[in-house]
């Protein structure tokens, strides 16, 4: 495979050490499993919930399965393997590997982003343009509109990886990053011609950062169109439904900008460490978290299925003892 991309010399890479005793590694193995967990069991409720209660198949809901599914993705890419070098004691990773999991992170990431910026603007056809929001916002619209982040995000993928791995990479083997990191493996590369995934890099934030301009002016119509509603209760609905996506959308933007906009005179392996963990682990993590707590008929939902499950195992528990005492 390092021939296929012009790196004859490298079959594997090397991760970062999460840490240099045998206990400390076995600490972060648990501590990364329990968030791991965490995750999974957050977007999987969301998204279950949400496929399996028709009062949740509207837009917004809509796209919070898809960006559930899309941090269920992108946690599965980064920690697993490094659950897996911290309890095994090693850092390696194959050169297939690397390429796999820069190629799925970048692609989930830019998705997420994505989605989150359509759901800025559901948001905004919902309060701004009420009598609207069924024909703008109808399932072949949101579909289509799911369907280009996606999209999007495999385009963006492609582009990024064939870039980097198409470079020369001379300066060893060894990636300061817990993952595959496009801006840790750009440090291996010897050639000048790395400026030229820079200069992809810049397009990238530039569509990212109209991404960010457009959520911004989405939010000011949103809030000016809050506040002239009379109702008090319509007021606290509105803000409701727009503070969770408001919340993981700074969550998601400033640890971003600190990953990639960071001063490189105070930049360490620690430090990019702990960045590159704040925007590609917590945000996963935490997204459920942060859309439950505000929202009751998610809330709602996830009770029901959980105890109608109880309800479905307490109904078999009961069939299998009658068959046994009818035996």
């Amino acid at each position: 495979w390092g021939d296929v991309w012009g790196n004859s010399s490298i079959s594997e890479f090397l991760l970062l050490a999460l840490a240099d005793t045998r206990q400390l590694q076995l600490l972060h193995f648990w501590l990364l499993l329990g968030i791991y967990l965490a995750a999974l069991l957050g977007n999987g409720l969301i998204s279950t919930a949400v496929a399996c209660h028709h009062r949740l198949h509207t837009p917004m809901y809509f796209f919070l399965l898809n960006l559930a599914l899309l941090d269920l993705g992108c946690i599965s890419t980064t920690l697993p393997k490094a659950m897996a070098n911290a309890l095994w004691d090693t850092r390696h990773i194959s050169f297939t590997g690397c390429v796999a999991q820069t190629f799925l992170f970048v692609f989930l990431i830019s998705a997420e982003y994505c989605i989150l910026t359509i759901m800025s603007y559901d948001r905004y056809v919902a309060i701004c343009k009420p009598l609207h929001y069924g024909t703008l916002m109808d399932s072949r619209a949101c579909a289509t509109m799911a369907a280009a982040a996606w999209g999007s995000g495999v385009l963006n993928a492609l582009l990024h990886t064939a870039n980097t791995f198409s470079l020369p990479l001379c300066q060893g083997n060894a990636i300061n990053q817990f993952f595959c990191e496009i801006a840790q493996i750009l440090k291996l590369s010897c050639s000048h011609s790395y400026l030229r995934e820079v200069g992809l890099i810049m397009c990238s934030v530039l569509v990212l950062f109209g991404c960010f301009v457009f959520i911004v002016v989405s939010y000011v119509q949103i809030f000016r169109a809050v506040l002239r509603m009379p109702s008090e209760q319509g007021r606290h609905k509105a803000f409701s439904t727009c503070l969770p996506h408001l919340v993981v959308v700074s969550l998601f933007v400033s640890a971003g900008m600190v990953a990639y906009l960071k001063l490189p005179s105070i930049s360490s392996p620690s430090l990019d460490l702990v960045v590159s963990f704040l925007y590609s682990v917590v945000p996963p993590a935490v997204n459920p978290l942060i859309y439950s707590l505000r929202n009751q008929e998610l809330k709602d939902a996830v009770k029901k299925m959980m105890s109608w499950s109880h309800f479905s195992r307490l109904k078999l528990h009961m069939s299998q003892q009658v068959t046994q005492s009818v035996q």
